[in-house]
């Protein structure tokens, strides 16, 4: 006999894999009565994902090429994983990626330093287009509970400073992307 082109053994092996593939349900119908009760399950799950938030531009007014520049800021790093750890790559606006500011052909680089803990003030270099070591944040809410937990430091070395034409402006774009670990 055939079911639908199929015999009934290969209708039978089919249902009986996808019975397989698919969850138990939990649900419980009513029955009939002067009520009726049934139950669902309810699971959900949601994905890894991570947040920067706090962020500010970085301004190097009138700075003295006597010295490094440096500017330090705390955002805040959040992820949902069970460690909440994530992964910080920055990279810069500069050929392939690179840490750089510029006025016209006049090129200028900069450092940046990162640490996983508020107002650090030996962050650990990072390196253009590589993700840092694994770090751990702290947030248990997505905002911080509004206070930074992490240290950006941007810097400028004083020879560089020196190598800047007076008056020029010198731009450029930091990008940092927060990966969940």
């Amino acid at each position: 006999m055939k079911l639908l082109g199929h015999s009934i053994a290969s209708g039978l092996a089919l249902a009986g894999v996808l019975a397989l593939a698919m969850p138990a349900q939990a649900a419980t119908q009513g029955s009939i009565g002067a009520t009726s009760t049934g139950t669902v399950s309810i699971t959900a799950t949601v994905p890894n994902r991570a947040l920067i938030t706090s962020l500010a531009d970085v301004s190097f007014t009138n700075a003295d090429p006597s010295v490094a520049a440096s500017n330090s800021q705390g955002p805040c790093v959040w992820s949902n994983t069970s460690t909440r750890n994530y992964k910080v790559t920055a990279t810069g606006s500069g050929t392939a990626g690179a840490f750089t500011i510029n006025s016209g052909a006049s090129i200028i680089p900069y450092s940046v330093g990162w640490a996983n803990s508020a107002g650090s003030s030996s962050p650990t270099a990072l390196t253009a287009g590589t993700a840092s070591a694994s770090l751990a944040s702290n947030a248990t809410n997505i905002t911080c509970s509004g206070a930074g937990n992490s240290t950006l430091q941007v810097t400028i070395g004083a020879s560089d400073l020196q190598n800047m034409i007076a008056t020029n402006s010198y731009t450029g774009t930091l990008t940092l992307v927060v990966q969940p670990q």
